[in-house]
């Protein structure tokens, strides 16, 4: 019996393996060319989906909103209709200066500053992804040559509190290469549910730049922040390739 889930809106009968998560319900419009046999599925609340194919692979795209509280009931629902492997393609702000607009952070940890995530394990439990999921994201990134890092992210609640920019400082200053809001989240949950995750971060925000305007440039269609949004999709998918490659060669 196919039951949907009550806030992604989409039953088990997908029969797909593997999901993009990005935030913004906008951006499944500039994912859906890179796929074959688009459908549009579902919008409901923040959950917009569709699904294709990629390189013979069948792929579903779902956004998850803003925060880790959305995108950690995305995990879990998906995962109760049979998805095994998720990566975030999302956007961040730079803490280093070498990570510049465009670039892409390949996640290899969380700073679990968020809510969400402490609602299911204690602040000591680290949030990093599945490693065999990273390291086809890296491998991806290296093929396709595109400009990207490997490090730690720190994971949040809001832009807008009142000692940001201290706040910034402190973590930069620990070598923290950008801030998001969703990936701790997505790792610490996606691990406590047997889920592989990743994520991709396409930096939009200048070192030291102002967050809201860096944001509206990119809403915009800024060039080197929308190039950066191919390139982390383009990843993604490839990554799923490799993914699919290892399951059926086993």
């Amino acid at each position: 019996m196919d039951i949907l889930q009550p806030h992604i809106q989409l039953g088990n009968n997908l029969g797909i393996r593997y999901a993009l998560l990005p935030g913004d319900p906008t951006r499944l419009d500039r994912i859906a060319p890179f796929l074959e046999q688009v459908e549009e599925l579902k919008f409901n609340r923040e959950y917009r989906s569709l699904r294709g194919i990629y390189k013979g692979v069948p792929v579903l795209a779902i956004s998850t909103g803003i925060g880790g509280a959305s995108a950690g009931i995305a995990v879990e629902e998906l995962r109760q209709i049979g998805v095994e492997a998720m990566i975030r393609i999302g956007s961040c702000g730079s803490l280093q200066p070498q990570v510049k607009l465009g670039d892409l952070i390949i996640v290899s940890g969380a700073v679990r500053d968020d809510g969400a995530s402490k609602t299911y394990i204690e602040e000591i439990f680290p949030a990093v992804p599945d490693a065999e999921l990273m390291m086809y994201c890296i491998e991806a990134a290296q093929e396709k040559t595109l400009p990207y890092h490997v490090g730690i992210a720190r994971s949040h609640d809001s832009f807008y509190t009142d000692n940001e920019e201290a706040i910034d400082a402190y973590w930069s200053k620990r070598g923290v290469l950008g801030c998001d809001m969703e990936t701790a989240a997505l790792f610490t949950i996606g691990h406590l549910r047997g889920v592989k995750t990743a994520s991709l971060l396409n930096n939009v925000v200048a070192y030291e730049e102002d967050t809201s305007e860096s944001i509206a440039s990119y809403v915009d269609g800024e060039s080197l922040s929308m190039q950066g949004e191919r390139n982390e999709i383009l990843t993604a998918l490839e990554a799923f390739v490799k993914l699919e490659k290892k399951r059926t060669s086993l």
